[in-house]
């Protein structure tokens, strides 16, 4: 499932250097030289990052009791089949862009004790992304970067139960239940250069309100490191909390209040 999070510094402005005629006593008057355009003052930052998540809450799906969760890293690792996270950043003078993305899959199987031992494999994916835009505050310190956020999170769930009776070669039965929602949220972001090199980031959001889940909310703040103007690297803390249930006549109730949260550890190119 964020950076996590990164933010390119600010841009450099570009001039434009206008070239007169040259004119010689012998000479004809030589052409003018085309102004040269400016150079765009877009910053993109591209970010892939690994995010150590633990599970806590309560989940509950279709007419079954809520369950307590309660899964570190640990357990998480040990039922990973894949996981894929990412961002990518972009700037203009006071206007920033964001999307990122998190997506995860894990599967377990087990075998009941009973007659003709039949197994049981679980499969869960776990689709993250969010995107927004930010404007950043006239606050008048250089090395402080400080951006209202709105935007929008997507989230999706996809539980998959295959169950083997054990009974012929190749017989099984299949459940297969989706759930998703997009919330909008509203935040803040910021990034404070400590030096040329290092540097502070942070972000938070709130969203949700009945609009798709009851509630949503976002924290994360990482410290970083700038090794050349391409590369940089960081490592902080990200925490993401939902708040979301439905019920219906086909699927029963689906219940998932969460808090994914734990450490992470990003690589960012700066173009």
């Amino acid at each position: 499932m964020s950076r996590l999070k990164r933010f390119a510094v600010a841009g450099a402005m570009g001039c434009t250097l206008l070239s007169a005629p040259a004119v010689g006593a012998d000479l004809q008057p030589q052409p003018p030289v085309p102004a040269q355009p400016a150079p765009s003052s877009w910053q993109f930052q591209a970010t892939i990052y690994g995010w150590a998540t633990s599970l806590t809450g309560t989940v509950g799906v279709r007419n079954l009791p809520a369950a307590k969760v309660d899964a570190s890293f640990a357990d998480v690792l040990e039922n990973l089949d894949g996981a894929l996270m990412g961002s990518f950043l972009a700037k203009n003078g006071d206007w920033m862009f964001l999307i990122d993305f998190v997506g995860a899959r894990l599967s377990d199987s087990a075998t009941l004790k009973i007659a003709n031992a039949p197994t049981v494999k679980f499969r869960q994916g776990l689709f993250i992304a969010s995107a927004i835009a930010g404007y950043r505050l006239p606050l008048g310190d250089p090395n402080l970067d400080v951006s209202l956020t709105a935007g929008v999170r997507y989230q999706q769930l996809t539980a998959k139960m295959t169950l083997y009776p054990g009974l012929l070669p190749g017989l099984s039965l299949t459940n297969e239940e989706t759930e998703d929602w997009l919330d909008p949220i509203v935040g803040v972001a910021l990034q404070y250069r400590i030096n040329d090199r290092w540097f502070v980031n942070a972000l938070a959001d709130i969203g949700g309100f009945g609009v798709g889940s009851d509630l949503t909310a976002q924290g994360l703040v990482s410290v970083g490191y700038k090794w050349t103007d391409t590369v940089s690297t960081a490592i902080g803390y990200r925490a993401l909390y939902t708040d979301y249930s439905t019920s219906g006549h086909r699927t029963g109730t689906f219940r998932y209040d969460t808090t994914m949260h734990g450490p992470f550890l990003s690589l960012a190119f700066h173009f």
